[in-house]
C-alpha cells in the first residue's frame, strides 16, 4: 500500500443515496474532489441540492471554510469516471450480491492500491471481499447518518484486509475530523447498530406488550438516558452512577438488578399487528410536530450538541 492519507486528493462516492450525498458534502468541505457515481441521472440534481443545504451547516461547525465549495462534487453515471480516484467510499444497497457486483466492476476501473471502504450498516467485510481480486484493500467504513454531521466511523477488517489498509483508512477519516473506532471482531451490525438494535428491540417489545406507548417510549429516551448517552457512553454512565466507588461499586451492589432486568427483556416479532401499532404510534407523535422539518431541526440540534461537547471536552 503506497498511498498515504495526505496524498488522497480525490474520492469516488459509489451510490447517491442519502449516505452517499452526505459523504460527498463532507469530502468537498474538507477540500477533496468528490466524484459521485450513480446510474440514476436524477441524482445529479439531488446532489447539488444536498450540498447547497448542507454547506452552511458545514461552515458553522468548522468543517468548511469557503462560502461555497472550492471543488463542488462532480456527478457521473459512468463508473469509468472513477478511474483516477485515490479512495472509494461505497454506499450501494446493503445486499451482498449487489456489494460483490459493485466491487467487481470497481476493480476493473480503479488502481490496485485504491482502498474501497463500504458504508454497510450490517454486512461483514469478509463477505464483501470474498470474490474480490484484491481483497486486502477492502474494509468496512461505516458512518452514522448523516455522515457530514455525526462524526463516528466504524472500521472493520475482513479476513483478508491488510493492516496497511486499516491504518490508511483510519488516518484518512481522522484527517476529515471523524471519530474512528476499530471493531476488534466482525459481527453483524458492528458496534453502533447492535447497540441501537438492542434498544429498539426492547422498545418494540414494550409496545407489543402494552407496557408503554410509542410516544412515551420516545420521550423517555429523548428526555432521560438519551441526554446522558449523547455526552458519555453506557460504561462511564454507570461508573458515575456508582458514586465515589465508581463502576466497581455499581457492579458489586447494583449489578444483580441489571441481571434481573436482562432476564425480563423481550424478543418481539414484527408481526403485522405489531407493525400496525408502531406505525399508528409514530403517526400520533407526528401530529404534534412539523414532520416536514423534523430532519432539518434534528440536524440543527446536532450542530449545537457537537459544539457543546467540544466546549466541555466531551
Amino acid at each position: 500500500m503506497r498511498r498515504s492519507a495526505e496524498s488522497i486528493g480525490s474520492v469516488g462516492v459509489v451510490g447517491g443515496g442519502l449516505i452517499g450525498l452526505s459523504w460527498a458534502a463532507l469530502f468537498a468541505a474538507r477540500g477533496l474532489e468528490a466524484v459521485v457515481y450513480d446510474p440514476e441521472p436524477a441524482v445529479e440534481e439531488e446532489l447539488a441540492a444536498f450540498v447547497a443545504t448542507a454547506w452552511p451547516t458545514l461552515r458553522e461547525i468548522g468543517l468548511a471554510e469557503a462560502e461555497t465549495p472550492v471543488l463542488a462534487p462532480r456527478f457521473t453515471t459512468e463508473l469509468a469516471d472513477l478511474a483516477s480516484v485515490d479512495f472509494v467510499q461505497e454506499n450501494v444497497p446493503d445486499r451482498i450480491e449487489i456489494k460483490r457486483q459493485t466491487i467487481a466492476l470497481l476493480e476493473e476501473v480503479i488502481g490496485e492500491d485504491v482502498v474501497i471502504a463500504s458504508s454497510t450498516s450490517s454486512l461483514l467485510a469478509s463477505d464483501i471481499q470474498a470474490e474480490a481480486k484484491h481483497p486486502g484493500r477492502i474494509l468496512v467504513g461505516h458512518p452514522m447518518n448523516p455522515p457530514h454531521l455525526v462524526p463516528l466511523v466504524e472500521l472493520v477488517a475482513g479476513e483478508a484486509t491488510s493492516p496497511e489498509t486499516m491504518d490508511l483508512a483510519e488516518a484518512f477519516y481522522q484527517r476529515l475530523d471523524r471519530i474512528t473506532v476499530r471493531v476488534k471482531k466482525e459481527a453483524v451490525g458492528h458496534i453502533a447498530n447492535r447497540l441501537s438494535s438492542a434498544l429498539y428491540r426492547e422498545a418494540v417489545h414494550m409496545v407489543a406488550e402494552g407496557i408503554a406507548s410509542v410516544s412515551d417510549i420516545d420521550k423517555t429516551v429523548a428526555y432521560g438516558p438519551g441526554l446522558r448517552w449523547a455526552l458519555i457512553g453506557p460504561h462511564l454512565m454507570y461508573h458515575l452512577g456508582g458514586g465515589k466507588g465508581g463502576l466497581r461499586h455499581y457492579l458489586e451492589h447494583l449489578g444483580p438488578t441489571q441481571e434481573v432486568r436482562w432476564r425480563e427483556l423481550g424478543t418481539p416479532s414484527l408481526t403485522q399487528e405489531v407493525k400496525d401499532l408502531l406505525l399508528a404510534g409514530v403517526a400520533e407523535e407526528l401530529q404534534e410536530q412539523d414532520d416536514e422539518t423534523l430532519a432539518a431541526r434534528r440536524d440543527a440540534a446536532l450542530v449545537e450538541l457537537l459544539r457543546t461537547k467540544q466546549r466541555h471536552g466531551l
